[in-house]
């Protein structure tokens, strides 16, 4: 072979990529707390835990994806909220547990870079970063051509958090009559866009640029609503003194599969779904799918994103304090020693 290739022959532009680290820098370094050690660029990220803080620390991990909402995110070629949800699905994820979220990082894999593009989703993960109090420690930036569509890229995330072994929350204490105080969420959050997109794109014909006068803006820009993060609030609750027994996060599986998993054997939950109003976005898309109320519970979140479990003497307590910080939250049912999993009172 006498012709001489390089590796951005073959796809890899490493100046790219070089120009790449060079823009988020300012980006980056944005969201650091006074913990971290390294700055950008170091092979591993180093955190200064202030053990001082706590009695017995125990480190909380989480990781996740955003999963085939980045489609939506492709079509509309708008990529400044998917990094949002992101960092939303792993620290809502930790602070179930009570864990503060103390650090994050990503991995952003694509066929070809676009420096700009990328910009923009590394720009959301250091504001959601930003809402969760976290710093955005370190990632990996992968170009592989070949391996995905002209244009599109994947993203995943690692959240490591702290709490307290004392105050490590985790359902044990829940009982008979405790109440659920439902927080809403932000429409669809991230999960079950792959239903999402057969109802709107391919059964419908719709596009990202449809103009839904239920919701009296895009198709688009509904469905790219960032999952809202919780973890501010909560925090400040907790530190506060009030007493939080159990708390979810309502992902993929919806109420009826996430609840359960905090609660102690012996313990259901009754739910009424008349105590929080009805988004839009659910409404549509069970009527124009013709998807069964059961299968709407089980994918979606249907409007309640993080739901805690509490004490009826710290329910008001709790409302008060999530409103004002403007973050809707109703009581949507409580627990009960005669109810196996969840089960919905509302027709």
């Amino acid at each position: 072979m006498s012709e001489e290739f390089t590796y951005r022959d073959a796809g890899v532009d490493i100046d790219e990529g070089e120009r790449f680290v060079k823009l988020i820098g300012p980006v980056v370094k944005r969201t650091f707390r006074p913990e971290v050690l390294t700055g950008i660029g170091s092979f591993g990220a180093l955190f200064g835990l202030d053990t001082s803080k706590y009695m017995n620390p125990v480190l909380v991990s989480g990781t996740d994806g955003v999963g085939t909402k980045l489609k939506v995110a492709f079509m509309a070629d708008r990529h400044d909220t998917v990094g949002i949800d992101l960092v939303a699905m792993c620290v809502n994820d930790i602070l179930t547990s009570g864990a503060e979220p103390l650090f994050f990082l990503d991995y952003f894999a694509t066929g070809k870079l676009s420096p700009e593009d990328a910009l923009k989703v590394v720009e959301g993960i250091a504001e959601g970063c930003e809402l969760a109090g976290c710093s955005l420690v370190g990632g990996e930036t992968a170009e592989m051509p070949g391996f995905y569509h002209e244009g599109e890229y994947d993203l995943s995330g690692f959240a490591v958090g702290v709490v307290d072994r004392s105050d490590i929350i985790d359902g044990s204490t829940a009982i008979d009559g405790d109440v659920l105080i439902g927080v809403a969420s932000n429409g669809l959050h991230s999960n079950g866009f792959s239903l999402v997109r057969k109802v709107f794109f391919e059964v419908e014909g719709m596009n990202t640029e449809t103009h839904v006068e239920e919701f009296g803006h895009t198709l688009g820009e509904e469905l790219l609503r960032p999952t809202s993060i919780y973890v501010r609030p909560v925090l400040e609750l907790l530190k506060k003194g009030i007493k939080i027994k159990a708390m979810a996060h309502i992902t993929g599986g919806g109420i009826p599969d996430n609840l359960p998993r905090v609660l102690p054997p012996g313990l259901g939950a009754r739910v009424d779904e008349n105590a929080w109003p009805s988004q839009p976005v659910f409404e549509l898309l069970a009527r124009l799918g013709n998807i069964p109320k059961q299968e709407m519970r089980r994918t979606f979140n249907m409007g309640i994103g993080y739901i805690l479990v509490a004490g009826p003497d710290n329910s008001d307590k709790i409302l008060e304090y999530l409103n004002e910080n403007g973050y809707d939250c109703y009581i949507i049912g409580n627990l009960s020693e005669t109810t196996e999993g969840v089960r919905y009172d509302s027709a």
